[in-house]
């Protein structure tokens, strides 16, 4: 069978910025095995997999080129760019029906969307010397979210000058590692670390906001903040704090679509 295959750059407003996603938009379900060898093959740090429901909501999955995630916000974004520019979805708000609950994407401004994911309040840790040491970092605080650790540094340029050593992050039980500090120019800057589900440094992570957000919101004291993610490529989030709920505000910009070819036995 042949699937339409779409490459995002999604928290960017120019290509090769932001972190790629890629986005197959189903008539029906194919087997898991198959999307994740379609998301191995992609190599990107995740694929999106949606259908579509009777009353024109979506279920949607997400997977790295390993696993299965259960929240992904950039291929959620990507996701709800391709709806909205290739499939002339119409409605003001797209449902999202997935693995963390419904969750709601809005066209926010010309090519900015706003997305509404739940938040993950942190958790302060005590004894995190040896996250720190994993990380090559002197660190002021560790907080524990739901699935990774955030660990709180001096200042921007700790952050970017940051080297973990990735190998040995498979020590530590969490989906990945948070690096992150006050910006100089944005409210706070971060980096991201997941080797454990086979992304060594995610360019721009939504989901960690949903972590990040809640700790600067009430660390600045102020509900909206301006972020930005110091990878390679680089991307900004505007995020807003609402107690059991976060707004992440990004722009996404089409880079490739195509058509692939699948097989699908059921395997």
């Amino acid at each position: 069978m042949n699937q339409k295959i779409y490459q995002v750059d999604a928290f960017a407003s120019k290509l090769y910025e932001g972190n790629p996603a890629g986005v197959c938009v189903l008539d029906k379900w194919i087997s898991d095995d198959l999307m994740q060898r379609i998301a191995m093959e992609n190599n990107l740090a995740e694929t999106a997999f949606l259908v579509a429901d009777a009353d024109e909501s979506y279920r949607l999955r997400w997977f790295t080129p390993t696993v299965e995630v259960d929240l992904c916000g950039h291929a959620t974004l990507a996701a709800s760019h391709i709806l909205y520019t290739e499939y002339g979805y119409h409605r003001d708000t797209i449902v999202f029906n997935t693995k963390s609950g419904v969750l709601n994407v809005q066209k926010y401004d010309a090519n900015l969307y706003m997305m509404d994911f739940p938040s993950d309040e942190p958790l302060k840790v005590e004894a995190y010397d040896h996250i720190a040491h994993v990380m090559n970092v002197n660190a002021n605080e560790c907080y524990r979210g739901k699935d990774d650790y955030l660990l709180i540094l001096e200042d921007e340029q700790s952050v970017v000058g940051a080297q973990p050593d990735l190998g040995a992050m498979s020590s530590i039980d969490s989906r990945g590692i948070i690096l992150s500090a006050v910006g100089d120019e944005k409210d706070f800057v971060s980096r991201c670390f997941f080797p454990n589900v086979g992304v060594d440094e995610d360019p721009v992570t939504g989901s960690a906001h949903t972590l990040l957000t809640p700790y600067w919101a009430k660390k600045l004291a102020k509900n909206k903040l301006k972020a930005r993610q110091l990878s390679h490529r680089g991307g900004d989030i505007d995020c807003i704090y609402k107690g059991a709920r976060v707004s992440l505000i990004g722009s996404a910009v089409t880079y490739l679509s195509g058509m692939i070819n699948i097989e699908d036995n059921g395997i």
